[in-house]
């Protein structure tokens, strides 16, 4: 393991935290300080159209609430442009990246994998040109702390990926590795639908030559309709003053067996029970769980 240990909580502001969010929240909160080490947070604003008013106010609040006290001052996504833009110009000036004006209809034709037809086109920089970045043709592979052995080729990372969309907006695939480093992010606990996003940073963490974080990837909350819980589809927010129940509820969705008699006890209690006793090894192994009844 990289020393001193280094985790983090990065959230979106495109809606409030719901119990999928907690799950993750909760489980990298863990996993850090039972490493005696630091738990950063970051608010993930870069996708400006659909960040909601208000939101990362309220979920700073919400952690607080849940006793989920965070190190260090919060880094926002948005304050830090020059940095990624800095890292695009230095790939473009190289050759590791180039302008791109394909569509996505183009790339619907290609059944999702870009084809690479702007590789060789010397396109100028343009308002409405993403930029990508090149991807050899050879499988990435790493060892998730949960999953196993995880693997994609080229054709899995999609071809050669954007790092800077059509619209202007940095790539979060980009931002959240840039962001990473600077951090000195040891260990990532996050949800699993981030597992299959984790070989493009990989690659991008090569092309930086830095060495990549460690990845536990925990089960989502799959709603009975079939869909994630999600800020995108209304699920429920987090209420502090259901904190003491819903922490409880949490820890024992994640399959850490807190006694019932915690389930009153205040949630710093709660979380000091969960850090002495953290296991992650006792997660269900599935990528999808069912939401829990209340």
């Amino acid at each position: 393991m990289l020393s001193p240990y280094v985790g983090r909580f990065a959230p979106t502001p495109s809606g409030y935290l719901h119990f999928g969010s907690l799950l993750a929240a909760v489980a990298s909160y863990l996993d850090a300080r039972q490493h005696q080490g630091q738990w950063l947070v970051r608010i993930e604003d870069l996708d400006t159209p659909r960040n909601l008013p208000g939101a990362s106010e309220h979920i700073l609040r919400t952690l607080d609430a849940y006793g989920l006290h965070w190190d260090g001052e919060i880094i926002y996504q948005s304050e830090r442009l020059p940095l990624y833009q800095q890292v695009i110009d230095h790939w473009l000036e190289t050759g590791q990246a180039y302008h791109c004006d394909c569509s996505r209809r183009t790339l619907l034709q290609h059944g999702g994998a870009y084809p690479g037809t702007c590789r060789e086109r010397h396109l100028p920089a343009a308002p409405d040109h993403a930029v990508r970045v090149r991807v050899a043709d050879q499988p990435v592979v790493f060892r998730d702390r949960l999953q196993g052995e995880f693997q994609q080729t080229a054709d899995g990372l999609s071809g050669d990926f954007i790092i800077r969309r059509r619209d202007g907006i940095i790539a979060y695939q980009l931002a959240v590795v840039v962001d990473d480093i600077a951090q000195r992010v040891t260990d990532i606990v996050r949800g699993a639908d981030l597992l299959d996003s984790t070989p493009r940073q990989l690659w991008l963490y090569q092309l930086l030559q830095q060495p990549a974080p460690r990845y536990l990837h925990v089960p989502l909350v799959m709603r009975e309709d079939g869909e994630k819980l999600s800020k995108r589809l209304g699920s429920t927010p987090l209420e502090p003053r259901l904190a003491t129940a819903t922490l409880h509820r949490a820890l024992t969705v994640l399959a850490q067996e807190p006694p019932p008699e915690l389930a009153d006890a205040p949630v710093d209690e709660q979380l000091a029970w969960a850090v002495a006793h953290w296991q992650p090894q006792r997660l269900p192994a599935k990528r999808q769980i069912p939401e829990p009844r209340t």
